[in-house]
């Protein structure tokens, strides 16, 4: 989770945690980038997000400071379950949050979003 000079020590950590539980939640893999986007934003999150290690069932957030850019890039296996209606409104909630200052809380309510909307349904058998 590269930060740069946005993210202190403790703000890592707290993320880290709460990438951890929607992890759990979600089966999915989460990333946070927080720098500065080179070229286009969503190709520059697209590349972030294809070198991971399993891009099919990862969720990158990529955010852009300075230019108040959000990306969302899924991999194919969490958009089963995660519609871009989703995505979107986890965005906006990430966006409202940035608006007013507070980055590391944006990230934390975007990032709880998106792992209990990737979540697969839960499913009753017949017996």
């Amino acid at each position: 989770m590269p930060a740069g000079e946005y993210l202190s020590a403790a703000d890592r950590s707290a993320l880290d945690v709460e990438m951890r539980k929607a992890e759990q939640a979600s089966r999915a893999e989460f990333s946070v980038f927080v720098g500065t986007a080179h070229g286009d934003p969503r190709d520059f999150a697209t590349s972030l997000h294809n070198s991971m290690v399993a891009p099919a069932r990862s969720i990158l957030i990529m955010v852009d400071p300075a230019a108040h850019h959000v990306e969302i890039v899924t991999g194919g296996f969490v958009r089963r379950t995660l519609s871009d209606a989703q995505v979107e409104l986890a965005a906006a909630t990430m966006a409202a949050s940035f608006a007013e200052g507070d980055l590391v809380g944006g990230l934390r309510h975007g990032i709880r979003q998106l792992g209990e909307h990737a979540r697969a349904p839960r499913t009753r058998h017949a017996g």
